[in-house]
Formats: structure tokens, C-alpha cells, sequence
């Protein structure tokens, strides 16, 4: 299959990133460790207006009706300039969460639908705590939150519940842990299998959307040190001339490449066949955290001592690396995921079922990660 972004995919991800590029800069990112609630409403509505909070909502829920396909670059250049705005997690888990929650005939369906419309307007903020990423990003923004009690979807209000705060190696994060409330059959969306399934779905596009933003983490951090390294002098010449130097980089530079097709595969997949996306995602997550990783490491030894103070900007970006890489779900759990689908017999290997063998049976587990009682 020849995979390739068609012209309107790359032209969008163009514009967005050079949005991102003039709203999200060192500077204002420095603003808002200072701020007290250190989110930026201007950033926000811009994200708003260029429809990105509904850009995968149904159209007839007044979305755009797009795929995770056509969100994934988007969600990378989100990790570019180190947004730190819960932009992705809402567009890409809350907002399709609470999509395929108004396609269901339950007692709530009416509200979610409403709520949808908010969220597109840019007018409501929805959030989605998972029981492998239970500590959320700006909780306190949000009004309302998709939470986990049993196997159930609860929708409650932000002002219903406790949010206990907690100190982040990334001081751009505000992360919250949500705590006294109380399921109702009024917040209780639905229940069983197709609760166990949405929270399986909801995990699925977390990882993913993660592993978007870990990979333009790694690519902003490797041009950050190839600029470096060619301005920074040494015995008359940049220190880029160096052998040693020009390793570094294309060690990280070929990680980034390696995880590219792994990260775009899984946006494929997510979208075409959800049910065969556990495997992918987690692939997507290790591919993505092991690339970034590498980068924050080596681009700091390329920077030096000064790769390690609060004046250098490259600490941003290697501080949000650090948090991502353990964020809905760390590199042990997705490699125990990849583990658990490599041994079921008929799994389709070979380049040949890269985007999947439509002759192969659809997987039967279909369990979630226990859900715990918040």
C-alpha cells in the first residue's frame, strides 16, 4: 500500500503548526510557570477557531468529521513547540469519547450531544481520566469529566468533584488527580461490554496521541542542538564539525525516522479498525518514547552543562519528554501488550499485513486495564 498524506492533510498541518509556531514560543511558555493557572485562553481559542477541538467530532454533531489520520501530524506539531495545553488528549480521547457516547441510545445521549456542540464552539471543556492516566492535565479548566467507576462511564461535573494536586517534572503541566465524588445512576452513562470498550478505545487513541507529541518532542529537540552546534565555536569552528557531535544527532535522527511509519501506521489503523489497534499504539509508544528519549539525552550532551539550567531552552522540551514517556502508560506496560499479541498463533507478521490482513480473526479479549474506584 502506498501510504502518503494527501495535499489538504499536509496543507492543514502546515497551518496549524505555523500557528502554533507564533502563539507557543520559549517566551510564553516561561509566562505561565508564573502565571497561577499557567493556561493560556488565547492559545486555546485559537485552537478553537481553527476548528482543531472538533476536528474529530461527527458532522452532524457540528464537528469536521475527520479521523486520526488526518489528526496525527497535527497532534505532532502540538509536541513540537511543547504545547502545553491538553489539546491532544481532549480532541483525540474526551471529544471522540464523547462522540461515540452520543451515537448510543442511552438515558444521556441528549446531553452529550449538547455538550459536543460546546466543545466544537469551544465553549465547554471535556476531559477523560483513564485508570492508566488518571493524573489530568489542567483538571481545574475542564467543566466537565469522563470518569471510570467499575466498568462504567460516568459525565460529571468538574465542580462535583475533588481535584488533588500534583507537582509535575514538567512545570508547563498542572496535573490533577480527581477524588470525592460519588457514582450516581444520574452521572451513569453506560455500563458492561460497551463500557469496557470505550475505555479500551479511549486508551488506544491516548497512546497514540502521546506518541504523536513524543515524536515532534524529538524532532524540535535534535534542530534545537543542529542549530547549536552550528553557532557554538570551538578552537575556531563549530563544534557541528566534530565527528563525535555529528553521531549524536544522527543517532537521534535516525530514531526519528524509524518511529515515523510506526507512529502514522497506528493512526491508520486506529482509524480503519479499531478493534486491531492495542498492538500498534503500543508499538507507536515505545517507538516514539524510546526516539525522544534519546534525543533529550544526546542534545543535552550536545549543548553541554548549559543543556541542564533553566536558561537554556532545550530543557522544555526534554522536561516534557520525560513526563509523556510515563504518561498513559509507561514503555513496560505497552512492550507487555506488544508481548501478549505476538503470541496469539494466527497473528499476521511480514511487511505484507503492515495495515493489517482483513482474513485474520478479529481478537477476543477485548479487557481493559482493571478499573479502580476514584
Amino acid at each position: 500500500m502506498n501510504f502518503t498524506f494527501s495535499d489538504e492533510q499536509m496543507l492543514f498541518r502546515e497551518s496549524v503548526a505555523g500557528m502554533l509556531a507564533g502563539e507557543i514560543t520559549p517566551e510564553s511558555i516561561r509566562s505561565r510557570w508564573e502565571s497561577p493557572s499557567g493556561f493560556s485562553e488565547s492559545a486555546w481559542q485559537q485552537c478553537v477557531e481553527m476548528g482543531l477541538t472538533g476536528l474529530l467530532v461527527p458532522e452532524k454533531f457540528g464537528g469536521m468529521g475527520l479521523d486520526e489520520v488526518d489528526f496525527i501530524q497535527l497532534a505532532q506539531e502540538c509536541g513540537r513547540v511543547a504545547l502545553p495545553e491538553p489539546l491532544v488528549d481532549n480532541t483525540m480521547v474526551a471529544a471522540r469519547m464523547l462522540s461515540e457516547l452520543a451515537e448510543l441510545n442511552t438515558r444521556l445521549t441528549d446531553q452529550c450531544i449538547d455538550l459536543l456542540g460546546q466543545v466544537v464552539a469551544g465553549e465547554t471543556r471535556v476531559a477523560a481520566a483513564h485508570v492508566i492516566n488518571p493524573y489530568l492535565n489542567f483538571a481545574d479548566e475542564m467543566d466537565w469529566l469522563l470518569l471510570t467507576y467499575g466498568e462504567e462511564v460516568h459525565l460529571v461535573a468538574s465542580d462535583a468533584v475533588t481535584l488533588d494536586a500534583h507537582k509535575s517534572v514538567d512545570p508547563s503541566r498542572r496535573l490533577f488527580r480527581v477524588s470525592g465524588w460519588k457514582p450516581t445512576l444520574d452521572t451513569r452513562v453506560v455500563d458492561g461490554q460497551e463500557s469496557a470498550r470505550l475505555w479500551r478505545a479511549a486508551l488506544n487513541r491516548g497512546t497514540l496521541g502521546t506518541a504523536a507529541q513524543l515524536l515532534g518532542l524529538s524532532e524540535a529537540m535534535v534542530d534545537q542542538a543542529v542549530r547549536y552546534s552550528s553557532e557554538r565555536e570551538q578552537f575556531g569552528r563549530p563544534i557541528g564539525a566534530n565527528q563525535a557531535v555529528k553521531h549524536l544527532l544522527a543517532d537521534c535522527a535516525v530514531q526519528n525516522e524509524f518511529a515515523k511509519p510506526v507512529v502514522y501506521r497506528a493512526a491508520y489503523t486506529t482509524a480503519v479498525n479499531p478493534r486491531r489497534a492495542d498492538c500498534v499504539v503500543s508499538h507507536a509508544k515505545v517507538a516514539a518514547a524510546t526516539a525522544a528519549l534519546l534525543s533529550a539525552r544526546n542534545c543535552i550532551q550536545v549543548h553541554g552543562a548549559m543543556g541542564y539550567t533553566w536558561e537554556c531552552n532545550l530543557h522544555i522540551w526534554a522536561k516534557r519528554t520525560w513526563a509523556l514517556d510515563k504518561a498513559w502508560g509507561d514503555s513496560g506496560f505497552h512492550k507487555n501488550r506488544i508481548h501478549e499479541w505476538l503470541l496469539i498463533p494466527e497473528v499476521p507478521l511480514g511487511p505484507e499485513n503492515t495495515f493489517g490482513s482483513r482474513q485474520f480473526p478479529e481478537p477476543d479479549n477485548t479487557d481493559t486495564p482493571k478499573m479502580e474506584t476514584m
